[in-house]
């Protein structure tokens, strides 16, 4: 188990959260994100980290890039990586940005012209308790358009699992369809998308930077091929495959 980070570090951590969080840009700042099918969009990227099992320190930091629309892998990068930061509720970035920054920056220095014009987050974007996840933090630092998608419903800011809230999944009729997810200020931190018409499980959609809520929201149903938006699906996948095949007699 990792031991719990000294009330300096999280202190630390929130002055940091908070200076970067002056830095986001919550509105569309590309041409492609007004056009009404995304003309000028061509690569979209995908994020995520793969653990084996019972190890909470060696992880998988996967990068792809698809094209857009068709969704083909134009790069993968799998790097085994070793974490350093505690794991702390709201602040799963200081323990995973830096290894997914450092593979944005070898595909910049290495292939420039396969660097995404977006990127998708396996996690909380503006939707966190200080409106400030890993889709956020990624975002500012690498100053590219990113996108949250979670699969689970982070309970924050008056946002919970309420009866209300299983009502507004179910009227959810169609692929596409989505609800805001308004905390008690009144400020729609994200929105609940039914990504698929054939799962009638949502995700929660947020801003990390460079981006609407309404174009993200709009951009991830047009990446959903399955549940999962397909750039966030290749990144957990090849992720865990080269778990398996590097270190097979673990559980990925």
């Amino acid at each position: 188990m990792s031991v719990p980070p000294g009330e300096d570090l999280v202190n630390q951590w929130e002055s940091e959260q908070a200076r970067l969080r002056l830095q986001v840009v919550e509105e569309d700042t590309e041409d492609w994100q007004r056009s009404p099918d995304f003309s000028g969009l061509e690569r979209v990227g995908g994020v995520d980290l793969s653990f084996i099992k019972g190890d909470e320190v060696n992880a998988c930091a996967q990068l792809v890039v698809l094209s857009y629309p068709d969704m083909e892998v134009l790069y993968e990068d799998s790097q085994m990586v070793t974490l350093t930061a505690p794991y702390v509720a709201g602040f799963l970035a200081f323990r995973e940005t830096p290894f997914l920054l450092e593979a944005l920056q070898r595909l910049e220095r290495n292939q420039p012209k396969l660097l995404p014009q977006v990127v998708f987050v396996d996690g909380n974007g503006l939707f966190h308790y200080r409106e400030f996840g890993l889709a956020c933090h990624l975002g500012v630092l690498s100053g590219l358009p990113c996108v949250g998608v979670a699969k689970n419903l982070l309970q924050v800011q008056g946002v919970h699992k309420s009866e209300q809230h299983q009502a507004q999944i179910a009227a959810l009729q169609k692929g596409g369809d989505s609800f805001p997810l308004t905390a008690a200020s009144g400020k729609v931190l994200g929105k609940a998308l039914r990504s698929s018409d054939n799962s009638c499980k949502p995700v929660y959609v947020s801003v990390g930077h460079k981006i609407s809520v309404t174009t993200a929201v709009r951009l991830t149903h047009a990446c959903c091929r399955y549940r999962v938006p397909e750039p966030i699906r290749q990144a957990d996948h090849r992720s865990r495959e080269y778990l398996r095949t590097h270190f097979p007699s673990a559980d990925a």
